[in-house]
């Protein structure tokens, strides 16, 4: 197996030469650019040839660019027990998480829409793993009590449709909502599928 080139001798240096490609790529993801491998190494101040050793193109770059978002869980320890103010927690919780990393995740759903359906679930961008679905699937608990009858999965990827990037993204640059608002619609849109599922009477 062909090791990773930063992880072979003088790994302290080789890591810096990394984390400064990342910090400068994410910049410039920051300023609304997709940079390129290149690019990428004229803001760092590294040469071409050394940038293209740890990022062969420019994929694996703003791959390795997107969050690590691997929190388990966006509720508190003293999460509230009904479905509603756990969700609204939650989508609270998602937005911040689109606030401070819309560039990165703008450059991740650019990389998702080119994954193969084949791709590992390791190789994936961070929008392509679920977790989102898991973070809303949790606020939902309770209603597997009050409510056995809805379909828990279902209502999450419902709920998960309106409040992703993708959704954040069309408000802002298509429907031209400002972002506080978008935040807002987000979340009444959130607790609007909660209510009505929670409405329709078990068949």
């Amino acid at each position: 197996m062909e090791m990773p080139y930063e992880s072979t001798g003088r790994t302290r240096q080789k890591q810096r030469t990394r984390d400064a490609l990342l910090a400068a790529a994410r910049a410039l993801l920051s300023e609304g650019q997709t940079p390129t491998v290149e690019q990428t190494a004229d803001a760092a101040g590294i040469s071409r040839t050394t940038a293209y050793r740890y990022f062969p193109n420019q994929k694996t770059l703003l791959l390795a660019a997107a969050p690590v978002i691997d929190r388990p869980s966006l509720l508190p320890p003293d999460a509230p027990a009904d479905a509603a103010s756990r969700l609204d927690m939650v989508i609270a919780g998602q937005i911040e998480i689109l606030r401070t990393w819309e560039p990165q995740l703008r450059a991740a759903l650019r990389l998702s829409l080119d994954q193969e359906p084949t791709t590992p679930p390791d190789d994936r961008p961070v929008l392509r793993q679920g977790r989102a679905i898991a973070w809303i699937q949790e606020a939902l608990e309770p209603l597997a009590a009050s409510h056995p009858h809805i379909d828990r999965r279902r209502l999450a990827i419902a709920i998960r449709a309106g409040c992703g990037i993708e959704a954040w993204i069309w408000m802002i640059d298509i429907a031209g909502v400002p972002r506080d608002e978008a935040a807002a619609i987000m979340r009444q849109s959130a607790l609007a599928l909660l209510a009505a599922a929670v409405a329709e009477p078990d068949q």
